[in-house]
């Protein structure tokens, strides 16, 4: 990594200083990076960490990649925004090449995770009027329990989670909460009135909770049977995390639509989409939504080189061979500190035995070592490297793990 010049301020400084003017919504590990490169990062005082969090999905290609940012350099010389009030010359190709790698018809570009799913709620809703025929405010959308797809006030009507929902309140009605991985539940719940169920194929941020083989192909027959929508939320598990471009792939299935970001911006802006069949999106008319920067040439100029990545399948190919080093590691764990885990590709949960501390108490052991990971709930703490980690470093990720869990 090339040094920059060196800031006047440590880290504690830093942090310390951040306190007075931030809005407390966060609570970082109290590492302060300043460069990276790959699947490393190096903070103000040149110490280096191995990054087995990956902005949550968002840096699957990992820090830097330079074909990423050579995309996104060349755009800046030309043209970065125009807003959606004229065409510009970079969208149709992003759009048309989205569409293919994941098989759709159309794509609605937005910014952030949470603007996806907001644009696929109301998408559905639109859906459900236009032409399920739901009466006009009576829409429902199925949802399950710990869920995680966003922390808009919308969002956050459908959350299980008291931290994310307390004092946010009233909330938003038209949304039923099952359990997750519950076909019976589920069958029970969706009615005449329901225009989608929203559901994960992996529930990341309640510990990477995979469902039983079979769950997704079930939500599939049982939305189509019932004449209502199936949208797959891939902001987290998409683009190649799971060994797939997307995770329902690992059983075969094909939602009507899915909802992408986090990678699709290559770690340089923020990117979304939702994408789906022609006869759910084309719902929309000019109007009903929008988004100044969704589409901008400088977003689809770095999401078109991130759907070229992954066109070739390689990075795919990556996360299924290196999740198999991934769960071969954790295995040997088990009894060992670690008390059970759940792993798709490059992305696993691991649940610490409590006795030896919280997910965030290990969490800050293991950046005292030098690897960067973020705990979920209780002992769980979360593993989603970039794709780019090679064995080596993630094996040494694993000793490491080892090392904090058994010195």
């Amino acid at each position: 990594m090339t040094a920059p010049a060196r800031t006047a301020r440590g880290s504690e400084e830093l942090i310390r200083a951040e306190e007075p003017v931030l809005a407390h919504n966060y609570h970082p590990l109290p590492v302060v990076v300043a460069r990276a490169e790959g699947a490393w990062v190096e903070d103000v005082e040149g110490r280096r960490y191995l990054d087995m969090l990956a902005g949550y999905s968002a840096l699957n290609f990992g820090h830097r990649h330079p074909a990423l940012v050579e995309a996104a350099h060349r755009q800046l010389d030309r043209l970065t925004l125009t807003s959606r009030a004229f065409h510009n010359d970079r969208l149709a190709g992003f759009a048309e090449r989205l569409a293919a790698l994941t098989g759709t018809d159309m794509v609605l570009p937005m910014n952030t995770g949470a603007e996806a799913v907001e644009s696929g709620i109301k998408v559905a809703r639109k859906w459900a009027y236009d032409v399920k025929g739901v009466p006009a405010d009576r829409a429902t959308i199925v949802v399950a329990a710990d869920n995680f797809h966003g922390r808009t006030t919308t969002i956050v009507s459908f959350s299980t989670d008291e931290t994310a929902r307390s004092g946010f309140g009233p909330f938003t009605p038209g949304f039923r909460i099952v359990p997750y991985n519950d076909l019976a539940a589920l069958e029970a719940a969706v009615d005449e009135t329901t225009a989608a169920v929203l559901i994960e194929p992996i529930q990341g941020e309640a510990g990477v909770l995979i469902p039983d083989d079979g769950y997704l192909a079930g939500v599939r027959e049982l939305t189509r049977r019932k004449g209502c929508l199936f949208v797959a939320d891939e902001i987290q598990s998409g683009l190649g995390r799971t060994g797939h471009t997307l995770a329902v792939e690992h059983e075969s299935v094909v939602p009507d639509v899915v909802l992408l970001g986090k990678a699709l911006g290559g770690g340089i802006v923020p990117v979304s989409a939702v994408v789906g069949r022609r006869d759910v999106l084309g719902v929309l008319h000019p109007g009903e939504h929008g988004s100044t920067f969704g589409g901008n040439p400088l977003a689809a100029a770095v999401g078109t080189a991130v759907v070229e990545l992954l066109e070739t399948g390689a990075f795919q190919r990556r996360a299924a061979e290196l999740g198999a080093v991934l769960r071969e590691g954790l295995a040997a764990l088990v009894g060992r500190g670690v008390v059970g885990f759940r792993a798709r590709g490059l992305w696993a949960g691991v649940d610490v035995d409590p006795a030896l501390g919280s997910g965030r108490e290990i969490s800050e052991r293991l950046m005292r070592e030098g690897i960067l990971v973020k705990d979920t709930h209780g002992s769980t703490i979360r593993l989603a490297p970039p794709l780019t980690v090679t064995a080596e470093e993630l094996t040494g990720a694993l000793g490491t793990l080892e090392k904090v869990l058994t010195s």
